[in-house]
């Protein structure tokens, strides 16, 4: 199997060899950077698995970074931080951070976030219907390829780049209890903040669109204190 490369970002040389050899202990491979500019470098000569950032980089501001590595591409950022203020954590999370975790910290704590994030990115996308399959759920008409819901009646359902992304999300999981953390990876975690009822709201919206009765849902069924799932299995449609 290949090893995954975890990318460092730290200004202290101490923190970087301390997270380093945690992580090639555990199998990891590693590349370090002590600064925005090397960690730029080292982006661009290959992909890492996952990042460990620093807010703090000698002056220099981690979340820059951290916007670059969103905007290019799907890399998982874990930020390791002294900076340890709530308004820090949102900031960072709302920038696309998979994970926060303040100094000091235990290693133990850091290996396994770093493991728990690469496991959800690995199983984040949900497995999209065949191009072109429509599907059919309790009377819904669903062509998610297309991004395309046709009502009970044949009209279309009107849903939003957000409502099909959840509804994919749903789909590919059907019968199965999904958590709100689960469901915010399944649909761009990182676009979501962990720190509201994002999730609970864009249900409540999607219920409105396809629910027989949104007062009662019954297609998407509230699990207490868990999350959500979704009650039937999708059928191929003719």
């Amino acid at each position: 199997m290949t090893r995954k490369t975890i990318l460092i970002v730290d200004d202290d040389e101490k923190v970087r060899r301390l997270i380093a050899r945690t992580l090639e202990a555990d199998g990891f491979n590693v590349a370090e950077a002590g600064d925005i500019a090397s960690a730029r470098a080292s982006l661009a000569a290959a992909r890492p698995s996952l990042v460990t950032l620093d807010l703090d980089l000698g002056g220099e501001d981690g979340l820059d970074l951290a916007r670059d590595i969103r905007s290019a591409g799907n890399i998982p950022i874990v930020m390791v931080t002294g900076k340890g203020e709530v308004i820090d954590r949102v900031v960072g999370l709302e920038l696309g951070a998979d994970d926060y975790i303040a100094k000091p910290f235990h290693v133990r704590e850091l290996l396994a976030r770093v493991r728990s994030v690469l496991r959800r990115s690995a199983s984040s996308a949900p497995t999209p219907p065949a191009d072109n399959e429509m599907l059919d759920l309790d009377g819904l008409r669903l062509d998610l390829d297309r991004m395309e819901v046709l009502c009970r009646d044949g009209r279309s359902c009107e849903m939003t780049t957000a409502d099909i992304k959840l509804m994919r999300a749903f789909v590919a999981h059907p019968m199965r209890v999904l958590s709100r953390d689960r469901l915010m990876d399944l649909t761009n975690g990182a676009e979501w903040s962990p720190l509201d009822r994002t999730i609970d709201n864009q249900v409540a919206r999607l219920r409105r669109k396809i629910e027989r009765d949104p007062a009662h849902p019954d297609l998407i069924r509230t699990v207490r204190g868990v999350g959500y799932m979704l009650s039937q299995r999708p059928r191929t449609s003719a």
